[in-house]
């Protein structure tokens, strides 16, 4: 097997990061705040002139949470991933949290409805793709006796065969038709402890995956192929579903939201479908997967660093830790890179390690034991799950840390 690709990265920029991260012990993860600002200001442009929701599970940390919503008014609200994570930002003040995904444990929904009875100025609306759910929560709200707004998540996904044919994108949602969402919506309207006043729809064919895979050119030509005839799809379906549900609850004030879109769409799905507002969070850290966006600057504001513990061989030096691999399907572009020293490449055998990884290439020859090496994770949040904190460098200076939410001890999924 050939050793995976190197990395690119922001040698320069990483090598005044470690002067200012010298006296802390490693492995350590740290945020460049001037990146992370920076990237909040790229995702405001792309996204036109909508509000921007907050995905927060790609932050996982409350002092960052905060800074990207205290930078401009045009970040507001906060979707979660979990009821658990929904009720810890709605505790810390964030009064409008959207959940992303559906929740089915009923605890979980006991929970929430309680809340949302005890403190009526907040909003925290659960997601449903279906009429089970919505009977859950309509038990869980008549429980405590609240009504429980919530939230549609229609599917966004293409379907080249027709709307009853395998789709393209995210496996979420079955309700791509405005028929099959309206079902949902009546159905809610029938079930006491619950109403719909929300709609989402992810594009996660677009907004996740990059059209400029590195070195692959047929599959870029075949993304943006599928994404193009995607988005004439969405172009086309959201509006009709919108304006369907938008006439269907007209006595009762219509929709709140409309949600649509993720870092890697907004300036492509902006304008293209009626939406109040869209959705982002890898975009403030720019994990490597973001990279391979051609419309779509980012500038890579989360690290994590690791020491060299062993020297095997002349070109090869070993790191202590660095088997953090992002989810999703398995593959080189899940895996760490490593951006300085640069020219650094892992191993193609070993790759990421659990207790070890060994990085190849000249540029290991001058790293001794004890040499640090800055590497990125492929994607956001989920570096936080391996740091209890993050540091924080900005001009150049260490400025402080942050608990992760895990540091926080937190282990909401």
């Amino acid at each position: 097997m050939s050793p995976l690709e190197p990395a690119t990265g922001t040698g320069a920029r990483a090598r005044r990061h470690l002067d200012a991260l010298a006296e802390l012990e490693a492995p350590l993860a740290y945020v460049d705040l001037d990146a992370f600002d920076a990237n909040g200001a790229t995702l405001l442009r792309e996204a036109g002139h909508h509000q921007i929701r907050v995905a927060t599970k790609s932050v996982r940390c409350d002092a960052l949470i905060d800074r990207a919503l205290d930078s401009d008014a045009r970040f507001h609200g906060a979707m979660a991933f979990t009821v658990d994570e929904a009720l810890h930002l709605s505790a810390r003040g964030i009064t409008d949290v959207l959940i992303g995904y559906p929740a089915s444990e009923p605890a979980a929904l006991r929970r929430l409805a309680e809340w949302l009875a005890d403190h009526p100025d907040q909003q925290i609306r659960p997601m449903v793709d279906g009429p089970a759910q919505l009977d859950l929560l309509g038990e869980a709200g008549r429980a405590a006796g609240t009504e429980i707004a919530c939230c549609i998540d229609v599917d966004a996904g293409w379907r080249p065969a027709g709307s009853h044919g395998p789709t393209i994108g995210p496996k979420r949602s079955s309700l791509h038709t405005p028929e099959q969402v309206l079902e949902v919506v009546r159905h809610a309207r029938r079930t006491e402890g619950v109403r719909v006043d929300a709609l989402m729809a992810y594009d996660g064919q677009i907004a996740g995956v990059g059209d400029d895979p590195p070195g692959r050119p047929v599959r870029a030509r075949a993304i943006r192929l599928m994404q193009g005839r995607s988005l004439a799809d969405l172009r086309e379906r959201v509006p009709r579903i919108v304006a369907a549900v938008q006439a269907e609850l007209a006595s009762e004030g219509g929709l709140a939201i409309v949600n649509v879109g993720g870092t890697g769409s907004l300036s492509r799905i902006a304008g293209l479908v009626p939406a109040t507002e869209l959705t982002a969070g890898s975009g403030f850290y720019a994990p490597t997967l973001f990279d391979a966006y051609r419309h779509l600057q980012l500038q890579p504001a989360a690290f994590f660093v690791l020491p060299v513990v062993r020297r095997p061989a002349r070109r090869v030096a070993t790191l202590l830790g660095g088997g953090y691999i992002a989810s999703g399907a398995a593959g080189p572009d899940r895996v760490p890179q490593a951006v300085f020293p640069e020219g650094l490449r892992l191993d193609g055998d070993e790759g990421a390690g659990e207790v070890q990884t060994p990085v190849l290439g000249e540029a290991a020859e001058g790293l001794g034991i004890g040499a640090r090496v800055v590497l990125r994770h492929a994607k956001a949040g989920e570096l936080c799950e391996r740091f209890d904190r993050l540091h924080l460098v900005g001009g150049g200076e260490l400025r402080g840390d942050a608990l992760t939410y895990r540091g926080a001890g937190h282990t909401f999924l």
